[in-house]
């Protein structure tokens, strides 16, 4: 039986790897999240926990020589790209310095190959649709570290023979997210909104267009990916080739709670005004894998968010830098 590592498997996408992996491939699966983001019921009850963070660097390896991992999922990060230029030392060392942290020790404890959830927020405003063979131009921090650790990858390749597959997942939503956090996954913040009596805040006029992802699309090529020749030392794009405009987005959401709630536009931010992308080179690779239809995905999701009820959006703790902070944020 294969063991594997899973990084962030108490947040979204890693503990529904996490299930896949053990549920589907019968790996044995050790998760270690720092519970910033995620929440322990998320972790499978088949999984080894450790609460611990990807910068404690003498109990990351402490671990890695405690157990023989054949693959390393590397999903923990905090992925809100508009927050990330204010909180710039947080961002890079999470995001990161802590990837760095978790490449050294599969170099060192021999890992076969290290599967690294990057981001569309490596290609900036590039023109759409993104392609893997155009060169990088991140515009914010976050996208800027997942580009580092892209490059890290494969220096790290080149020097030591680590293998590695890089995903680009863009806009993934479902179950198990966490709808509380107010800086990013917009169709949760909405249904959030929603559930609380609040407005859909929409920053801009509403036209930004984004393809959003079914979570439950892209986990099997995630898993699989370290037992396919092909995938090895490739980066690809994963994700529903559709893309909505917010304004699309906030009314599908809409209906599918069964809400009037008023959509409000807010001042606009800093951010790529349309971004979608190519996914021919994952076909090629993992096949046609399903594409979950919006309304259908949401429809599913609203259904499991009603069940459950609203969550309380606490602030960010320690921004490092106010000015130029949307005053969305600001509010309590």
């Amino acid at each position: 039986m294969k063991e594997v590592l899973v990084t962030g498997g108490a947040g979204f996408i890693g503990s529904c790897l996490t299930n896949y992996l053990i549920e589907k491939l019968n790996y044995k699966v050790v998760v270690i999240d720092d519970l910033s983001g995620g929440f322990i019921e998320n972790v499978n009850d088949n999984a080894k926990f450790y609460q611990v963070s990807i910068n404690e660097v003498d109990k990351i390896d402490g671990i890695f020589k405690n157990h023989n991992f054949e693959y390393v999922y590397h999903l923990a990060a905090y992925a809100a790209e508009g927050l990330s230029h204010f909180v710039r030392h947080f961002n890079y060392q999470n995001n990161l310095i802590g990837s760095i942290n978790l490449i050294n020790a599969s170099i060192k404890y021999k890992v076969s190959s290290f599967i690294f959830t990057s981001s569309i927020a490596v290609y900036g405003g590039l023109q759409s649709p993104m392609v893997e063979t155009k060169a990088p131009l991140p515009e914010d921090p976050y996208g800027i570290a997942k580009l580092a650790v892209e490059r890290d990858l494969f220096t790290a390749h080149e020097m030591f023979g680590l293998n590695y597959t890089i995903f680009r997942p863009h806009n993934v939503y479902g179950i198990p997210q966490n709808i509380g956090d107010k800086y990013r996954n917009v169709i949760g913040i909405f249904m959030n909104n929603i559930m609380k009596g609040e407005s859909l805040n929409i920053f801009g006029d509403g036209t930004q267009r984004r393809a959003f992802t079914y979570v439950e699309d892209i986990i099997p090529a995630m898993a699989k990916a370290p037992e396919i020749t092909a995938a090895q030392n490739e980066i690809f794009n994963v994700g529903n080739d559709e893309h909505y405009s917010l304004n699309n987005l906030s009314e599908i959401v809409k209906n599918a709670m069964s809400s009037d709630a008023q959509v409000r536009q807010v001042e606009s931010r800093n951010e790529v005004k349309v971004a979608y992308c190519s996914h021919e080179k994952f076909k090629e690779v993992f096949g046609n894998s399903s594409e979950t239809k919006l309304e259908d995905g949401i429809a599913i999701m609203a259904k499991w968010v009603q069940s459950r009820g609203p969550m309380q959006s606490s602030s960010f703790s320690n921004i490092e830098i106010e000015d130029k902070l949307p005053s969305l944020w600001l509010e309590k």
